[in-house]
């Protein structure tokens, strides 16, 4: 298995649990099956994120099999399936957009939690996963049968990681971990566009 020094990578502003910084998307993969119990573990995680009303809106559609893997393949950018092909398991996250017959304004945000979790256990399992956007939903949404009740998020491709020599060309250069921009451009006191000190 590979493994990449993160660490010279990423320098944290203040000091955070390892976990934080170790977790970030790679897109080479080995194809080696990704065991039922382990699968079931980072789904378990993804089980304990918060949600408003504790409504819970994720749902996942979940393709590990050669077979399941092929029929998201036609909804998947070419870009993406350059390098996904490779992945053992590919989920799709979905949210459900009302509760009680009404709107859940925090559905998208409640599913963000949970692929957050599921992406955290999967470091701890020594597993890589790679959220993209890169698909085409109304396809997706057509193929897999998905209610309009329900929001397509995303797709993740699970697995273990594999060498960069192994993506192709373009995407070799890219295979490492990005940093983020310092905490104090993200924040802001007392209302929007004013400097948190």
């Amino acid at each position: 298995m590979m493994i990449t020094d993160v660490k010279s990578y990423r320098k944290p502003d203040y000091a955070i649990d390892d976990v934080f910084i170790e977790r970030w998307s790679p897109r080479s993969f080995l194809e080696k099956e990704v065991p039922e119990e382990i699968l079931l573990t980072i789904l378990e995680a993804a089980r304990w994120a918060p949600s408003a009303f504790n409504e819970q809106p994720w749902r996942f559609i979940i393709a590990k099999t050669a077979e399941e893997r092929e029929k998201f393949y036609p909804f998947i950018s070419e870009n993406n399936l350059a390098w996904c092909k490779k992945a053992p398991v590919l989920t799709l996250i979905l949210s459900k957009k009302t509760r009680n017959g009404e709107p859940l304004r925090s559905h998208s945000f409640d599913a963000g939690a949970a692929w957050a979790h599921m992406a955290l256990q999967a470091n701890k399992c020594g597993l890589i996963t790679h959220p993209m956007t890169g698909f085409d939903f109304d396809k997706a949404r057509e193929m897999l049968e998905i209610p309009e009740e329900f929001a397509i998020e995303a797709l993740v491709a699970i697995g273990y990681q594999g060498e960069k020599e192994d993506l192709p060309e373009g995407f070799q250069e890219r295979e490492q971990p990005n940093g983020r921009r310092p905490i104090k451009e993200s924040i802001f006191s007392e209302k929007f566009g004013k400097e948190y000190k």
